[in-house]
């Protein structure tokens, strides 16, 4: 699903290879549009996160590794 907003007086919504003009579509599917633009982004932002962790957990592994080297 993609939204061109190159006309912002006649925005298109792209979906599913079709396109369709937002002011012409139903408050109902307005709705939908802004609940699966939200999912979107929260989506984005939980991965975001995911990344955040591992980074944080492989340098907190990295240093493990160091200051265990003393016991080898």
């Amino acid at each position: 699903m993609s939204e061109n907003t190159n006309d912002s007086v006649n925005p298109v919504l792209t979906f599913e290879g079709k396109k369709y003009k937002i002011n012409d579509l139903s408050n109902d599917i307005k709705e939908i549009i802004k609940g699966l633009q939200i999912a979107e982004t929260q989506l984005k932002m939980h991965e975001d996160t995911l990344k955040l962790l591992s980074i944080g957990r492989n340098s907190l592994a990295n240093q493990l590794r160091e200051k265990l080297k003393i016991f080898e």
